[in-house]
């Protein structure tokens, strides 16, 4: 039983990687939280082209990152790097 549940992770991290790696080659700007997210509410029965409709939205309404990011003042805490458009309560695959 341990050994199907490792081998279903296995899996389920190799298809994050190659759905993310395709991201890459698309340029969609997700990260891996955030393509997890998708999948992750794919799997569970989420109409996908309504959460890429969604991801469009927000995407366009969203505030453009810094280009470059400048030193942080020393009461100030830095943004993460890649923003992601979900909170991250969300589990992970």
């Amino acid at each position: 039983m341990e050994e199907s549940a490792g081998g279903a992770a296995r899996q389920a991290k190799e298809s994050l990687e190659l759905a993310f790696q395709m991201s890459q080659i698309l340029d969609t700007g997700l990260d891996r939280h955030t393509l997890s997210l998708l999948m992750a509410l794919c799997d569970r029965g989420a109409n996908p082209e309504a959460l890429a409709a969604l991801v469009r939205e927000l995407s366009s309404t969203a505030p453009p990152a810094p280009a470059t990011p400048t030193a942080p003042a020393s009461n100030v805490v830095a943004a993460p790097t890649a923003p992601s458009l979900f909170p991250s309560g969300f589990r992970q695959l």
